[in-house]
């Protein structure tokens, strides 16, 4: 089953927490802090398996977790780390934020690895918060926490030529006569299911050629196959447009043209500017009356003064093939050899750099002189800071200082004296 395009939750492991504890020896009454720190948490990576043509593993399973460190011990002891999570993707595999649809990451080219969400840093052990004034401290440092994020893969076929043209117009009996690719072929009216691969091979050198699910009117809107179809050429250098010369269904092989570049412009204009070369097909089949014009000679007054060569062909026969396929690779001669490499858009480190939970700061309304400080984060740090040791209180006013509370606090007009209550605590204000 082939399937380019799923859409899978991601979470990292979180940090371990720092563990409180101090040294218990005997004739040692009055041991110091001893708590050990916690493991990281494991990272999420993707991988590229060049085994991998489909993205059918992740239509069954949805989440993908890293494995959460080890809070830290006793005497000193390091919690172990959480182990990574790889997930393996074929070339050419975009990884996407799912919401804004922003790219993450490329899987192509050189970029054969990648973390995409770190795993959150372990707590520090009591045993880092002892000091001179403070030789017992009962606070330990939690573990980051787990980072989650929901991404769209998208796998956009590696190929340097696309063949591009409606359906049943001979692209699939085009491919498996000038490649190794054996597409399935028959008279259908709709089209390719998924995109079929090929190696030209021409005196030795050789470049891959990708038949790209049928194009129809309304693609780059989304009708029929539509960007299913679209995201597949978004990286191939040249496009060869398979047109039915013959017409023997009564397509216009101009008109097929024109409505084709048409659909790239609307979803990409850069692509409509691609190097293009028109395969004029089934010229076997081309039956004209004295009179009629030669539609292989109407389709080059038409498009070669724009510079896009036509070639009369036969899939079936293959009159004209070779010709087409040495013009292509001297095409690709011309062009940088490199592949398109889709640019980070969104970067989840800066998405997460200060992932704050809400709070809010606001007056009383029915006490005088009071203010009311809640949130999540406020109760999480009251959790694990001692405000009864002066370290911890200065720790906990850092923290109200670089998260913007204070500041909050003097725009609402709080005064020397006034009350500050956090969840039950109560503190006087003073600058």
């Amino acid at each position: 089953m082939f399937a380019d395009r799923a859409k899978i939750i991601i979470r990292s492991g979180k940090g371990g927490d720092g563990h409180v504890s101090f040294r218990r020896e005997l004739f040692v009454p009055d041991g110091g802090p001893d708590g050990g720190d916690g493991g990281r948490g494991g990272d999420v990576i993707f991988e590229v398996d060049e085994g991998l043509n489909t993205l059918v593993d992740f239509r069954y399973k949805r989440k993908f977790s890293a494995k959460d460190g080890e809070p830290g011990g006793k005497r000193r002891c390091h919690g172990a780390d959480g182990a990574d999570i790889v997930l393996k993707v074929p070339p050419g595999t975009v990884i996407k934020e799912a919401e804004s649809g922003q790219v993450i990451a490329d899987m192509s080219g050189d970029n054969k690895r990648q973390i995409i969400l770190k795993g959150g840093r372990g707590g520090n052990g009591n045993m880092h918060y002892a000091t001179s004034t403070m030789q017992a401290p009962k606070y330990a440092q939690p573990g980051q926490e787990a980072r989650e994020l929901e991404v769209q893969l998208e796998l956009k076929v590696i190929a340097d030529v696309g063949l591009v043209g409606f359906p049943n117009v001979g692209k699939s009996t085009f491919l498996a006569r000038v490649t190794n690719a054996r597409p399935k072929i028959a008279n259908y009216h709709f089209t390719t299911l998924s995109p079929n691969l090929g190696v030209v091979d021409l005196d030795g050198a050789g470049f891959v050629i990708a038949d790209i699910p049928g194009l129809i009117e309304g693609a780059s809107e989304g009708v029929g196959l539509g960007h299913e179809f679209l995201r597949h050429i978004e990286r191939t250098k040249v496009m060869i447009h398979i047109v039915d010369a013959s017409s023997v269904e009564g397509r216009d092989p101009v008109d097929d043209i024109l409505k084709i570049n048409a659909e790239l412009a609307a979803y990409n204009e850069e692509l409509a500017r691609r190097p293009q070369v028109i395969a004029a097909n089934k010229t076997d089949a081309v039956y004209t009356e004295e009179g009629d014009q030669d539609p292989v000679q109407r389709l080059k007054d038409t498009f070669e003064p724009q510079g896009i060569r036509v070639f009369p062909m036969s899939a079936v026969t293959g009159k004209g093939v070779k010709e087409l396929l040495y013009y292509v690779q001297s095409m690709l001669k011309e062009l940088p050899d490199e592949v398109t490499v889709f640019e980070q858009e969104y970067d989840p480190e800066l998405h997460f750099v200060n992932p704050n939970l809400p709070f809010t700061v606001e007056k009383s309304a029915e006490e005088e002189h009071t203010y009311i400080v809640e949130g999540p984060r406020i109760e999480k740090m009251l959790g694990y800071t001692n405000l009864e040791s002066e370290k911890g209180f200065r720790f906990f006013q850092e923290f109200l200082k670089e998260n913007g509370i204070l500041q909050q606090l003097e725009d609402l007009g709080i005064q020397e004296g006034d009350t500050v209550r956090m969840y039950g605590l109560s503190f006087d204000y003073y600058k």
